[in-house]
């Protein structure tokens, strides 16, 4: 293309963006997506959002949001001002000035990267890819994937990066169940296959979010995913196995931290509990430790947080069945236990990598029965590691009904839980969130792990 008409493609596509004129198709509406698409549009785009799942169009063309973020009424507003519509049909990327790819990004079960969900997105783009257009990845990777998978097979089509189209990618960065931060208000990180392509970025997401951090290439952007939930993950497995050792010692890990907190320097606290859960921490860091391999280096920190982290479930059940057993004299073999939250953190209803379905898996690998009460998951949905879990139901929290369970084991503090009065109506509890002691409730029963 020569270059006064690549000059022509860039100029047009950023005056529609400036403009609010550029229409943005959002790809997957799931929890990245759906409240991406809800802050485009209320910055003025209009936007398609595509998803391969027809319940979630149904869903959506009922009004109705299937997303703790997105409430109903959001939903609606944008529906009834014409910015935002959904559908199956991909024919419509075509008309999308800037494409986001917010897919899933899993774990094969050797913990190598899954990218099919992004490779085909990809070639659902190239199938309808037209000069000035910028294509944004979003979904979690390693460094290289933007430039090196989802470039490469769009230029597959004989158009080029930087002159007839434009590449970026941004790190998503939900926080399902924060009270305090939403799509709009957290800092953006983006970057670009080049400068303009950096430029189109900056006023896209500029435009839909208070601060943009703009960094010098995709790999740069991918790799701040990653070490943001590194951190996490490392700090994590260091706390629990700090409860470990503490436990050991007759200590309390969580008095130590909230004594150590009060250095107004040098520490940030972080807290142990009964396994990792979420789409990010017990994943993301595995992109790192499979793309390192390329460059023959290992990844030992990471690996051996992820070895801890993993490991918890395990020792949960083992605290279990040691307090079963000094305290009721019953082998785990032979009781029913009730695990307490589904979810993987408090007040949400996300399952994903939820260390409870590992807990209730052990449980009964160990002989024991595992029932579950969940206030925001009233059913085991179809789970890729879980099948046989599929279709167990939330069973009601009355006092004569926790009273039947030999013990209660907290695997999530949802705040709607009555604590004092399981309190009064389990023969045991183990606590793995350390809830009863932060509500101040003391009781003989209850048991820390």
């Amino acid at each position: 293309m020569a270059l006064d008409a690549r000059s022509s493609t860039f100029e047009t596509l950023s005056k529609k963006i400036e403009a609010r004129t550029a229409r943005a198709g959002i790809i997957g509406l799931g929890y990245v997506g759906l409240p991406l698409a809800m802050a485009v549009a209320r910055s003025g785009f209009t936007v398609t959002g595509f998803d391969i799942d027809p319940k979630k169009i149904v869903a959506l063309d009922a009004r109705r949001s299937y997303i703790d973020a997105v409430t109903n009424e959001a939903l609606t507003a944008e529906i009834d001002a014409g910015r935002f519509f959904s559908t199956t049909d991909f024919a419509g990327l075509a008309d999308c000035d800037v494409i986001v790819i917010c897919v899933p990004t899993p774990l094969t079960k050797h913990r190598d990267p899954d990218l099919s969900f992004v490779e085909a997105t990809s070639r659902s783009i190239a199938a309808h890819l037209r000069p000035g257009q910028l294509i944004v990845l979003e979904s979690t990777t390693y460094p290289g994937t933007t430039d090196d998978i989802v470039k490469v097979i769009l230029e597959e089509t004989g158009l080029k990066s930087g002159s007839d189209f434009f590449v970026g990618f941004s790190p998503e960065r939900e926080d399902p169940g924060n009270q305090h931060y939403h799509t709009a208000t957290i800092p953006k990180v983006v970057a670009g296959d080049g400068a303009e392509a950096l430029s189109l970025m900056k006023s896209f997401y500029g435009a839909a979010v208070s601060t943009v951090v703009p960094v010098s290439s995709n790999a740069t952007a991918e790799a701040v995913k990653l070490t943001e939930n590194i951190f996490r993950s490392v700090n994590i497995a260091l706390v629990n196995e700090l409860k470990t050792v503490y436990a050991a010692m007759g200590i309390d890990v969580w008095e130590v931290i909230d004594a150590a907190k009060t250095k107004p320097f040098g520490y940030m606290p972080f807290y142990p509990g009964p396994g990792l859960g979420g789409h990010c921490i017990p994943i993301d860091p595995f992109y790192l430790t499979w793309k390192s391999r390329e460059y023959e280096l290992p990844t030992r920190f990471i690996e051996l947080a992820g070895e801890i982290n993993s490991a918890m479930p395990r020792y949960v059940v083992g605290k279990l069945a040691e307090a079963l057993d000094i305290r009721a004299g019953k082998a785990l073999s032979r009781s029913r236990v009730l695990v307490l939250g589904l979810a993987y953190k408090k007040n949400v209803a996300d399952i994903r990598e939820s260390p409870s379905l590992r807990l209730i898996e052990i449980i009964e690998e160990r002989g024991g029965k595992a029932d579950y009460h969940d206030p925001f998951v009233a059913e085991i949905p179809p789970t890729r590691e879980y099948q046989a879990l599929k279709g167990r139901k939330s069973i009601d929290l009355t006092p004569e009904v926790v009273a039947g369970y030999d013990a209660v084991l907290i695997a999530t503090d949802h705040d709607m839980i009555d604590y004092a009065a399981l309190s009064r109506s389990a023969k045991l509890i183990v606590d793995t969130r350390n809830v009863f002691s932060r509500l101040g409730l003391t009781a003989d029963h209850v048991i820390k792990a």
